[in-house]
C-alpha cells in the first residue's frame, strides 16, 4: 500500500499534486510519503509485538536525514554500513544505543568512531575484523558488544547481485566454522558476544528461504549456549520483498514475517532485531520525471525523458522493473502503445524499459516511476555531470525539499586545477 493516488484526475503524494512540486523544483526529482514510511515501519514493529525487539531500518535503501528522523521519532533503529552513514544517522538525532553496524569491510577508523560515538552492536563479518576490534577496543578502554554473522548456505531465489546467504558469497562466516570463530571471540578480551547475525539477500518474494536459514539458527544458538556463550540476542536481518508491478503475486506480508520468526526461533526467549530496508522506504516514493521527446524509430517509438540512469540506476544495474504511469490520468479505454523508455545520458543501458505498452504521452509531460523510494537517491551520481536531483518529502498537504539539486557551479568548482595547468 502506498498514498500516491490519482485525484480529480491528477497523481498526488498524498494530498499534494505532483505538478505543484515539479513546478516549483523542477524534474527530474523524487518524493516521498511520510505516511507511507510510518505505515510500513508500524507493520513491521507490530509483526514483532509478542518480544522484545528493535526494528532497525536499513538506511543504505534511502538516507536522508528527514527520513531517517521521521523513522527514528516513531522508534526505528538503524543498521548503517559505513562510518557515513553512521554519522548520518547521529546528525538525525538516533542515538549510538539504537544503531547496529554491519558490513564487510569496517575500518579501524570507523570501528573507532563508532566505539567513541556510542553504538548497540556490531555484526562482525570475519575473524580478521574481529581481532582488529578488539585491539580498538582496548585502545579506546571498552568492551565492544558483537554478534557475529553466519552465512548458513541458503538459496534466497532472488537475483544474483543481491544475494548474501550462499556459501559464495562474501558475507559472513560459514556456518559450519561457527563454533570455532565464536570460541576465538570468546576468548578476546574486548569483545562482549551478545548474540548471532543472519542475512540471506533482498527483495526475497517467499518466506521458505527464511525459514531455512532460522531453523540454522536456532540449532546454533542452542549448540553456542551449550557451549556457555550468553546468546541473547538474534539479529535476523531484512530483505523481505516488495511488489514492483500492479500485476505480481504480493509478497508475504510482515505480519507474516513476524509469525515465522516467532515459530521458529521464537522459544528462544532471545531479543530480536529485524533489518528492513526496501519494504519500508520503496513504495513510499516516485521519481517524477519530464518527457523531452517523442520520436520515432525504425520499428519503434521512443520516449526520451529528462530522467536518467545517473538518477535511477536499478534497471541498467539489475534489470529492476518500475511501473511507470502518466501523471494525468489517462481517461477510461484509452489505446495504447508500445515505446522503449530511455534516458539523454550518452549509453545504451540508460534505458529504463522496452516496449512498454504507455498510453499517449507528449513533449512536457509529467510521468512518474513507482517504488523507487529504496535503491534510488542512494545509488545516484553526478554521470554526465548531471546533478543530484532533489528529494522531496509529503506530509499531508505539506512538502519540502529535503536535499535540493545542486547548481552547475557547485559542481564544477568542486574540482582543482594543479598550479601546474
Amino acid at each position: 500500500m502506498d498514498h500516491f493516488l490519482y485525484q480529480n484526475g491528477v497523481l498526488h503524494a498524498e494530498d499534494v499534486p505532483l505538478p505543484e512540486i515539479a513546478a516549483a523544483v523542477g524534474t527530474p526529482f523524487y518524493v516521498y510519503s511520510t505516511a507511507t514510511l510510518l505505515r510500513h515501519f508500524t507493520l513491521f514493529d507490530e509483526a514483532l509485538n509478542w518480544t522484545d525487539h528493535l526494528v532497525c531500518y536499513a538506511m543504505k535503501a534511502a538516507s536522508n536525514q528527514a527520513i531517517l528522523k521521521t523513522l527514528a521519532q516513531a522508534g526505528a533503529g538503524m543498521d548503517v554500513v559505513s562510518g557515513g552513514e553512521y554519522l548520518r544517522a547521529k546528525a538525525a538525532g538516533v542515538p549510538g544505543d539504537r544503531i547496529v553496524f554491519s558490513g564487510v569491510g569496517k575500518t579501524a577508523e570507523e570501528i573507532h568512531m563508532a566505539l567513541t560515538g556510542g553504538i548497540r552492536q556490531f555484526n562482525v563479518e570475519s575473524e580478521p575484523e574481529m581481532v582488529v576490534l578488539n585491539r580498538v577496543a582496548g585502545e579506546v578502554g571498552v568492551t565492544a558488544p558483537i554478534t557475529i554473522r553466519v552465512n548458513p548456505d541458503v538459496d534466497a531465489k532472488t537475483h544474483a547481485k543481491i544475494a548474501t546467504g550462499k556459501s559464495e558469497n562474501k558475507f559472513g562466516i560459514p556456518i559450519a566454522r561457527a563454533r570455532e570463530v565464536y570460541a576465538m571471540a570468546a576468548a578476546m578480551e574486548h569483545l562482549d558476544v551478545i548474540g548471532i547475525d543472519v542475512h540471506i539477500g533482498s527483495q526475497l518474494t517467499e518466506l521458505g528461504p527464511f525459514e531455512q536459514a532460522y531453523l540454522k539458527v536456532a540449532e546454533l544458538t542452542e549448540q553456542l549456549r551449550a557451549d556457555g556463550h550468553d546468546i541473547r540476542r538474534l539479529d535476523l536481518g531484512g530483505g523481505l520483498g516488495i511488489p514492483y508491478t500492479r500485476s505480481n503475486e504480493a509478497p508475504p506480508l510482515p505480519m507474516e514475517f513476524g509469525a515465522l520468526i516467532q515459530r521458529t526461533v521464537g522459544h528462544l526467549g532471545c531479543e530480536i532485531e529485524i533489518e528492513p530496508g526496501r519494504l519500508i522506504a520503496g513504495n513510499a516514493g516516485l521519481m517524477v520525471s519530464g518527457v523531452i521527446y517523442v520520436k520515432s524509430g525504425e520499428g519503434r517509438d521512443f520516449l526520451i525523458l529528462d530522467g536518467a540512469m545517473n538518477d535511477l540506476i536499478r534497471p541498467a544495474m539489475y534489470e529492476a522493473y518500475h511501473d511507470i504511469i502518466p501523471v494525468t490520468e489517462p481517461a477510461p479505454g484509452t489505446e495504447q502503445a508500445p515505446f522503449d523508455i530511455v534516458g539523454p545520458v550518452c549509453e545504451s543501458g540508460d534505458t529504463f524499459a522496452k516496449q512498454r505498452m504507455m498510453p499517449p504521452v507528449a513533449a512536457g509531460e509529467l510521468v512518474a516511476f513507482r517504488s523507487a523510494g529504496a535503491y534510488g537517491a542512494v545509488m545516484s551520481s553526478e554521470y554526465n555531470t548531471r546533478p543530484l536531483i532533489p528529494e522531496v518529502l509529503v506530509k499531508g498537504d505539506q512538502y519540502a525539499v529535503i536535499r535540493p539539486r545542486p547548481t552547475f557551479d557547485e559542481i564544477i568548482n568542486r574540482d582543482t586545477i594543479p598550479e601546474w595547468l
